[in-house]
């Protein structure tokens, strides 16, 4: 049977900002999602609970990327945080039976969207006028 529903996870810059990513299916090409997505050479797995993971650039600290406020007030929110988080992030689901990384689900993306932007750590673009500016 195929899957129907579209697979997505959040990607979250320093800066704020904000989208949602396309997640590969099982065996489609993760790794290099998140390299891509987060602009890395290696990236790290961070537990934020067993449905929530946030992927990290590895090197983000010693290179001297930017804090990450919303990535470590989404850490936080879940357990007493330990460090900052630095740079973009890419944020799923947990894992499956067979250790597979999950997209997230409606209800998560949700959650974290609202939370991300009541923490003020978000960038929200103004709207447009009919004239694009």
């Amino acid at each position: 049977m195929t899957d129907t529903h579209q697979r997505l996870a959040l990607r979250i810059e320093a800066t704020g900002r904000f989208e949602l990513i396309d997640w590969p299916q099982p065996g489609g090409g993760t790794l290099n999602t998140l390299l891509t997505a987060i602009g890395c050479r290696t990236v790290d797995a961070v537990t934020i609970s067993a449905d929530l993971t946030m992927w990290v650039d590895d090197e983000g600290i010693v290179t001297g990327l930017p804090v990450n406020g919303g990535a470590t007030a989404l850490y936080a929110a879940h357990k007493p945080p330990h460090q900052t988080y630095h740079g973009t992030v890419v944020i799923t689901g947990g894992t499956d039976h067979h250790g597979d990384t999950l997209p997230l689900t409606t209800d998560q993306i949700t959650e974290i969207i609202e939370f991300h932007c009541a923490a003020g750590e978000s960038f929200i673009p103004r709207q447009r006028d009919r004239r694009g500016m």
